[in-house]
């Protein structure tokens, strides 16, 4: 008799153990099923947002007010692989009324070279380059605010370096301001590699990123912008303190969508995806790269960086197998690789051939995940910075 009853609780501890060793696969497959869910969503709202839209942005010579003239500001830092090429396609934008503001906060910084250039293949286009001494904390910031000084124009729009875009782009991202309630605009971004190392994070972007993001404004959370590309009004900037009042925060992005959303302006994402140049990486650079990634994504929300640990599915479906629950295992990886494949599909990334390496590429994501649970310290800019709880940089010492 004891024996049975020894043998019924082995077995009912087996079956315990079993099922809290699948409940991680459980929670990431259904994760994953909302990713399919909101991408698909996301595709279905894109087209019905794209009747204006034809191949190459909105309808050529659709009326937009003067009134309503964009200041493109953008921090440089270095040349970045194809820098000229994305600059270049802001300079060839389908827009009545535009210019392009640079700032860098280096005289001898190699870019300026290509600034000189764009200035001479558009003259007609006002095209600034301004040299910025700043003490910000965070000198891209920092440069920023002086950008935004410069501006003529009462829409600006911000984006990353060595953000590629199409002729159409500035319409797309202005045309949501024209609705008083929406305080910015950013709009998702795809990835080119010329490394494995660089291919490995470009897979990352489109198969794990871009689902974290589709997912996140399904469920409501529309607080955070991008920085791929942040459209706004200059007054909503001044309501919000500016570009100063963000420039202790690594997280500049986060922060002015987190602001501009607190005001109560709401974040849209534009019908458009933009493109970024990763060049060739090396794997400690891309490893550095992701860590920082990761650790101001901790420091800025907590919260959701733990809670992201669900989305870790190829790992999750290995612990399931382990415990014999393949069924689970089996439902978790189908789901994972369904999302990640769509998700490439509706940023229309160049290496969906290759999205059969989804499961390395989550491994190489886990490991930077639990790198970024811990530890305050990141390299960014040829710097390594010390971030505080909040988010905010460490003042050197």
């Amino acid at each position: 008799m004891g024996r049975r009853v020894a043998g019924y609780l082995r077995r009912g501890v087996d079956l315990v153990v079993r099922w809290l060793a699948a409940a991680p696969a459980v929670a990431a497959a259904a994760y994953y099923l909302l990713a399919i869910v909101a991408a698909l969503r996301w595709r279905a709202g894109r087209r019905n947002r794209l009747p204006h839209l034809p191949a190459e942005g909105l309808a050529v010579g659709q009326a937009v007010s003067p009134a309503r003239g964009v200041s493109i500001l953008k921090a440089v830092h270095g040349r970045d692989p194809r820098f000229y090429e994305a600059i270049r396609s802001h300079a060839r934008q389908d827009y009545p009324e535009f210019e392009i503001l640079f700032g860098v906060g280096d005289p001898g910084d190699p870019a300026l070279e290509d600034l000189a250039r764009l200035q001479r293949e558009f003259p007609s286009i006002h095209i600034d380059i301004a040299v910025v001494s700043t003490q910000a904390p965070n000198a891209k910031v920092g440069i920023l605010a002086e950008l935004a000084r410069r501006a003529r124009y009462p829409l600006l729009l911000v984006n990353d370096s060595d953000i590629q875009v199409e002729p159409g782009y500035l319409r797309a991202v202005t045309a949501p301001l024209a609705d008083p309630a929406v305080g910015l605009v950013t709009c998702l971004y795809r990835a080119r590699a010329d490394s494995w190392a660089s291919r490995c994070e470009a897979l990352g972007i489109a198969t794990e990123f871009a689902p974290s993001v589709l997912v996140a404004r399904l469920l409501g959370q529309a607080e955070f912008a991008l920085g791929s590309t942040m459209a706004f009004r200059a007054e909503t900037l001044r309501a919000v303190g500016g570009f100063e009042a963000i420039a202790e925060y690594l997280a500049d992005d986060y922060q002015l969508g987190r602001r501009i959303s607190a005001a109560g302006g709401r974040i849209v994402f534009a019908p458009v995806v933009v493109e970024t140049d990763l060049g060739a990486e090396s794997w400690r650079q891309t490893w550095r790269h992701q860590v920082r990634w990761a650790r101001t994504i901790r420091v800025s929300r907590p919260g959701g960086y733990f809670g992201y640990a669900v989305t870790h599915a190829t790992v999750w479906a290995g612990v399931a197998c382990a415990a014999g629950q393949w069924w689970c295992a089996a439902a978790a990886l189908a789901l994972r690789l369904t999302a990640g494949a769509l998700a490439g599909a509706v940023l229309q990334d160049r290496y969906r051939a290759g999205f059969w390496l989804m499961p390395l590429r989550d491994l190489f994501g886990f490991a930077v995940w639990i790198a970024g649970a811990t530890g305050n310290t990141v390299h960014w800019r040829d710097r390594n910075l010390k971030l505080l709880s909040n988010g905010r940089i460490a003042a050197p010492r």
